[in-house]
């Protein structure tokens, strides 16, 4: 039963540039490390090491409760399945726990975080109205555990039209991220709106 969880352990780590699917999986990797460190750093001086690691982190989570793509998880997800062998779309559920973690620890204890950033600014006016901005992080989590069993299956395969899960799903994964920006452009909206003393809801 157990190896319904387990990929087939990549002990195909020497396969990871030799593959064409595989390739492509560690080149995203390295290009979102170099990102998050880029910023961490550029945070860290500007806030000193401590807040710079949490306002860092704060974002992180904010792209993996808000963006319907699996590229901030993926900085957890990608080595541990390497270490592991378990699949991402199972280590996903950690990285969600540990996301959602980080943000009630935050919201309840250390609220000025949310104020460091304007991107964390609209966070926590996404976190205050879990009805119906909380929405966002539904659609998120739908596109997310779908785009990382995309993931998963790029680290199966060895070429790109093996990939028939991606081939059935990649239109309706569009559509979702379709919906996903409609509903954000209108929370970006009721978000700029609040800040001249108006709100979205309020005008119907």
């Amino acid at each position: 039963m157990l190896d319904r969880f387990l990929a087939s352990p990549i002990s195909a780590k020497h396969h990871l540039w030799k593959h064409e699917t595989k390739r492509n999986v560690l080149i995203k990797f390295i290009l979102i490390l170099l990102v998050f460190l880029g910023y961490f750093f550029f945070i860290a001086y500007k806030y000193g090491l401590e807040q710079g690691f949490l306002v860092s982190v704060l974002t992180w989570s904010f792209f993996v409760l808000c963006t319907p793509i699996a590229d901030a998880g993926f900085l957890l997800d990608f080595p541990l399945r390497l270490i592991t062998g378990i699949k991402m779309s199972i280590l996903e559920i950690f990285v969600w726990l540990v996301a959602i973690s980080l943000n009630i620890y935050a919201f309840f204890w250390r609220p000025e975080l949310y104020e460091k950033t304007k991107l964390l600014y609209f966070f926590k006016h996404i976190l205050e109205q879990p009805w119906p901005f909380w929405t966002i992080i539904l659609l998120s989590a739908t596109g997310t555990f779908l785009s990382i069993r995309f993931g998963d299956e790029l680290l199966d395969k060895t070429h790109h039209h093996q990939r028939r899960l991606y081939q059935q799903h990649k239109n309706y994964w569009r559509w979702l991220i379709m919906i996903f920006l409609f509903v954000t452009t209108l929370v970006l909206y009721d978000f700029l709106l609040q800040k001249m003393g108006l709100s979205f809801l309020k005008l119907f």
